[in-house]
């Protein structure tokens, strides 16, 4: 009968590991399963990764190009063209460009860039703007504030 006290589990499903370097009678004695001699025959054949046996490792063969500086600032872009979609008088926000699916997420510094036409009068807060976007939206009667730092 199955009992906690005597159970056991099924036959064939625990292995015993394999000891290696434990004498001829263990079928893996002497070279303990590295074969004979060569690097990774001996006790100290750590490679390093990317390693190719003297070979110019892939790494450094390929050219190295350009450089992503540490502090770099990512803007969404939005240009003023897409900002027709709103009513008149709206003040357009981060958050409701993100509700809008212009960008993808509220937390994302945003920049007003000025391609296109603007027709509408929007009251915008953004991280940035360029000089082109900042016109259009004065001369539709809109107004901009820098937000952020």
């Amino acid at each position: 009968m199955n009992e906690l006290s005597n159970l056991k589990p099924p036959k064939g499903s625990r292995k015993a590991r394999k000891r290696v370097g434990r004498g001829p009678g263990s079928g893996t004695g002497k070279t303990a399963g590295r074969g004979q001699k060569g690097q990774k025959a001996r006790a100290a054949s750590k490679k390093k990764p990317g390693f190719e046996g003297g070979q110019m490792p892939l790494q450094r063969r390929l050219p190295k190009r350009g450089f992503t500086p540490i502090n770099r600032n990512d803007y969404a872009i939005v240009n003023v063209a897409a900002l027709n979609a709103f009513e008149a008088g709206t003040e357009v926000t981060p958050e409701l460009l993100a509700s809008a699916g212009m960008i993808r997420k509220a937390s994302d510094k945003v920049k007003i860039l000025g391609n296109g036409d603007l027709s509408v009068s929007v009251s915008l807060k953004a991280h940035k703007i360029s000089q082109s976007a900042a016109d259009k939206v004065n001369a539709a009667g809109g107004s901009f504030e820098v937000i952020g730092g």
